[in-house]
């Protein structure tokens, strides 16, 4: 089977090598890819939102499947054109996708079927906002209703804070014009839960926790995710079961309802309160950095899943009890503005998986070329086990212009 990954970063390059190790796939593709996953498939120079040329692609080489990594190629319709052309994709459609794509209607798709998660209201207007946010309690969450690469959350600890970040969304427009979600506060431990779904048939992958902040300690400010790693001790197997009966079947069973099924990833950002697990947010998609810690502690065939969950069959997904633990090397200056093009050395020393989030090769050389740019893991029988592995292969990697955070699953640790 030949398969087609659009995206270029650490996600990417765990679902090129997960499909990489099914007996069924014999060529791989990544559009536009990277200098990572160059040496699994072979990287295509289309981007993630010229969907015409990506479609133009998979029917030009008789993509058997395509997988879609990020966002933004949902939100620009990729899944809806596929279809259209008979092409086999795995992804939701842009209305489907509208779960992370609108922060507001996720909300609304989650009073409408009971889901627990916390109370909010939307406003697009900084007067409007800012007075409730002062009639309310502090800590208080702000949101960006819209795509905004993972940063556009922000959890104001004061009234000075809250009004920043209002006046940042609203009326700087950082993220472009919008309105914001203002929700409560919620307290607990948070984990990642990614699930296939398919329609109204949803298979559970197993969770994983996500730290956000850039530095250790959890401060500073929000990132798209600085290390993460499976499996998460603290939530037990009843918690689980709560998450998938009471949050991730409901929706997407609600989806089927209103007209709008989704097929894909979805990703439920969730937080264990007093009450039992509650949403924080939803995304259509694989989480990154989380895909770098599951996809590798899966042992069955990530091909033959999607085959399962695109017909609808049963598929009983076989795990890896071993703990896998990333730590995300990041560009000097992330998640503001960073430097690009400084050269890293000491690869080839590393003996653990590096998952490449934002590389470039030029003249022999590997560069940085975004944000986050590496994600070094380690494997173990124990969490204690794969933090080892992963600093002792960090420690190897010589490159100036990078930082990490060396608390990556302290609060499992």
């Amino acid at each position: 089977m030949k398969t087609l990954v659009i995206g270029s970063g650490g996600r990417e390059h765990a679902i090129v090598e997960a499909l990489s190790r099914s007996p069924q796939v014999t060529k791989i593709y990544c559009a536009p890819g990277n200098a990572g996953i160059a040496k699994l498939a072979e990287c295509v120079n289309i981007g993630v939102t010229d969907i015409d040329a990506l479609a133009d692609f998979a029917e030009k080489e008789g993509i058997d499947l395509t997988v879609v990594g990020p966002e933004a190629a949902l939100a620009a319709g990729v899944v809806n054109l596929f279809n259209e052309r008979g092409l086999k994709i795995f992804g939701p459609t842009k209305e489907a996708a509208r779960i992370e794509s609108s922060k507001e209607y996720a909300k609304q798709v989650m009073e409408r079927f009971e889901v627990p998660t916390a109370g909010y209201r939307a406003f697009d207007n900084y007067e409007e906002a800012i007075a409730y946010v002062k009639a309310g309690k502090i800590p208080t969450v702000i949101k960006y209703d819209g795509l905004a690469a993972g940063k556009g959350v922000v959890v104001a600890m004061s009234l000075e804070e809250a009004d920043a970040a209002l006046r940042d969304m609203l009326l700087d427009s950082s993220f472009g014009k919008g309105r914001v979600v203002i929700e409560d506060f919620l307290e607990g431990p948070e984990f990642s839960f990614m699930c296939v779904v398919s329609g109204d048939k949803v298979y559970p992958l197993e969770l994983a926790q996500d730290h956000k902040r850039a530095y250790d300690g959890d401060k500073g400010p929000n990132t798209g995710g600085m290390g993460a790693y499976s499996p998460v001790p603290f939530i037990g197997d009843d918690i689980k079961k709560r998450a998938l009966e009471e949050i991730m079947k409901p929706v997407a069973e609600g989806l089927v309802k209103e007209g709008n099924p989704f097929t894909g990833i979805l990703y439920g950002g969730l937080i264990l309160t007093e009450d039992g697990p509650k949403v924080i947010e939803f995304n259509a998609r694989f989480g990154d950095p989380e895909t770098e810690v599951v996809l590798p502690r899966m042992k069955s065939d990530l091909y033959a899943l999607f085959e399962a969950a695109l017909k609808g069959e049963e598929f009983d997904i076989e795990w890896d009890k071993d703990a896998v633990l990333g730590v995300v090397l990041a560009s000097k200056g992330y998640p503001g503005s960073y430097a690009k093009g400084a050269e890293i050395n000491g690869l080839d020393d590393v003996e653990t998986s590096v998952y490449h989030m934002g590389t470039t090769a030029k003249d022999g050389k590997l560069l940085t070329a975004g944000g986050r740019v590496l994600m070094v893991t380690g494997k173990g029988a124990t969490l204690e086990d794969a933090h080892a592995e992963a600093m002792k292969s960090l420690a190897k990697i010589e490159c100036a212009s990078l930082f990490h955070r060396s608390d990556i699953g302290k609060a499992a640790l």
